[in-house]
């Protein structure tokens, strides 16, 4: 669940905004409680095929809910979750932008007719994921496990899906087993998710099957280091914890590995997102108290000292006007706004094009050495990974730069007040479901009764025109000559009429790949563009209620500081009475600085 001491501290930070009648800034801390509200922490368990990850989910939970067999692989992701008792719910999210959402529930011991590549063979049931609940201590925390389809590397279709989530998990686990060492999809696939989610770790599997996982594992730290990936690797045994929690034995618990792996869920991952919580809180309570104290500090200077008053008026009016300022379009945080999606949408897109052209000119150099009928299979099974691995590149530099905007529009708006960044979040970089496969198009087909007719046509040219020649020198038409004559053209006009037809075919197979390539543009820069246009109102409305909480609280404070010169009946008591409202914000703000400090603390 939520830090219990922020969800207080809200609710207590929510009655203030009431008592003191500013609504403004009650919207920020609404927001902030819902985001409280959810206290689920998403980890994604990824990882290439049959590398054990359905399996370490089921020894984490020490439950057998995710399905695993030699000659099954997970199709759907599945959720494990904390519930009071044991449900799976199956999930489908249709209509357009996934609005609609339908569930059904089923025993759990179905679940693999569902989730698995045997029961549910490319996910033909259009399920967005399955969700399960179970009793379980350590989901109690409000960690959700993620079991993902084999990843791939970056270059499949499951590892673009995979890395569109990336950004709105909380954590991601690769798992490889202990067979062999890091593979360079597996780097490649960590490179990106250190960019995109605030912690990654690595698991290393199946340590009971291979003596010499331990070597495994220092071969995978060395390719982590020249990589600069800097995460831990914890080497586990799924079967020995399974079967230490069926016998209870704490020894075998031990040398299974999942104590290390389940501190490290619990302390960086769990404990991490509470400190994101507090920090959060903390800040926007500072901020609500920081508005709310300045009314009450302007009214109370210009009571104490009236003779400042009007020029305390005259500095609140100033700072107002810089403040309504940031509101116009004309202000330079807009501009850069603008001017950064506008340049970013140009150059996701020019980079989009840029990566799926290069696919396409190999793909066309490898249609022109080939026949696309022998090597089709292949070459789709490459070009998709080629196509779903420069979508899913794009998607993370799309994110690396919106982020980078975003800085650049808060420090411009910072210059004259402290900001936070707002939580961006992106979806998108995923191919499959909204282009269809590329197929080799339905060409002639040439079996022997066609080659028979075509050599037997060019055969006959060959030998009338060479026996009517040899009829010259008194030889019959049908000669030696003539006949081995018909035999060479026939043979040359089947080799030719081949020829011709593989031509065609890599004509066609071409152009079903820019075809392909097109689509994949056309769909993929949608979502880039749909993604800047959210970026930019998130953006925009983010900061726009910063200005008008601030140019609110400054117009209280002018308006404040004006009534206090007019009245000297009850000077005294008012003072009085903003110095403890001010006592009481205060401490409301202390609270929130002591978050900060435990959070530091840890």
């Amino acid at each position: 669940m939520a830090v219990p001491e922020a969800v207080d501290l809200v609710d207590l930070a929510l009655k203030a905004t009431t008592a003191y009648q500013r609504p403004d800034l009650a919207q920020r801390l609404q927001a902030t409680r819902a985001r409280l509200a959810d206290p689920n922490v998403r980890v994604l368990i990824v990882g290439e095929f049959k590398q054990g990850k359905s399996q370490l989910v089921n020894a984490l939970v020490n439950a057998t809910v995710c399905p695993v067999d030699d000659d099954i692989a997970t199709a759907v992701p599945t959720l494990v979750k904390h519930g009071p008792e044991t449900t799976v719910t199956l999930v489908r999210e249709t209509g357009p932008e996934h609005q609609r959402t339908e569930t059904t529930s089923v025993p759990v011991e179905r679940l693999a007719d569902y989730v698995s590549e045997a029961g549910n063979p490319g996910n033909k049931a259009r399920l967005t994921r399955a969700e399960v609940t179970l009793p379980r201590k350590l989901l109690s925390t409000g960690l959700v496990l993620v079991d993902t389809p084999g990843v791939g590397g970056l270059g499949s279709a499951h590892g673009a899906a995979t890395m569109s989530a990336l950004p709105t998990a909380d954590a991601v686990v690769l798992v490889s087993d202990a067979s062999q060492e890091y593979t360079a999809p597996e780097l490649e696939f960590l490179q990106a998710a250190m960019k995109l989610c605030p912690n990654v770790g690595c698991v290393v599997t199946k340590t009971d099957l291979y003596p010499h996982w331990r070597r495994i594992v220092e071969l995978d730290d060395g390719h982590l280091a020249r990589a600069r990936i800097d995460t831990a690797i914890y080497p586990v045994s799924s079967a020995l914890r399974l079967h230490a929690a069926r016998t209870q034995d704490m020894e075998l618990v031990a040398e299974s590995g999942f104590q290390e792996l389940v501190g490290f869920l619990l302390r960086k991952v769990v404990a991490r997102a509470d400190d994101l919580d507090r920090t959060s809180v903390a800040q926007d309570v500072l901020t609500v108290c920081g508005s709310l104290s300045a009314t009450m500090r302007a009214e109370l200077l210009s009571q104490e000292d009236p003779a400042r008053a009007q020029a305390l008026t005259d500095e609140l009016e100033r700072a107002k006007a810089r403040v309504d300022s940031l509101k116009q379009r004309s202000a330079r945080w807009q501009t850069t706004l603008n001017d950064g999606i506008n340049d970013l949408v140009a150059d996701i897109e020019y980079d989009l094009r840029d990566r799926l052209r290069t696919v396409s000119r190999e793909g066309e150099q490898l249609l022109d050495d080939a026949d696309p009928a022998d090597i089709w299979d292949q070459f789709t099974e490459w070009f998709h990974k080629q196509v779903s691995q420069a979508v899913a590149q794009n998607f993370v530099w799309t994110t690396e730069r919106a982020r980078w905007l975003a800085e650049q529009v808060a420090e411009h708006f910072a210059e004259d007040v402290d900001v936070q960044l707002p939580d961006l979040r992106l979806s998108g970089g995923v191919v499959a479901g909204k282009v269809d496969p590329v197929e080799l198009p339905v060409g002639e087909n040439f079996g022997v009764g066609q080659k028979l007719f075509v050599g037997m046509r060019g055969g006959y040219g060959g030998l009338l025109m060479i026996g009517l020649a040899s009829t010259v020198a008194g030889f019959a038409l049908l000669n030696p000559l003539s006949i081995g004559a018909g035999l060479l053209f026939g043979a040359k006009t089947v080799r030719d009429e081949r020829k011709r037809l593989v031509q065609r075919r890599q004509a066609e197979a071409k152009g079903a790949v820019r075809k392909h390539i097109d689509e994949a543009t056309f769909q993929i820069g949608k979502d880039s563009r749909d993604n800047m246009r959210q970026i930019q109102r998130e953006l925009r409305d983010h900061f726009t209620t910063l200005a008008d909480e601030l140019s609110k609280s400054l117009a209280e404070s002018v308006a404040a500081a004006q009534t206090a010169v007019k009245g000297d009946a009850d000077r005294q008591q008012r003072i009085a009475d903003l110095k403890a409202e001010l006592e009481r914000v205060e401490a409301l703000a202390e609270r929130g600085r002591k978050l900060t400090v435990e959070v530091a603390a840890t």
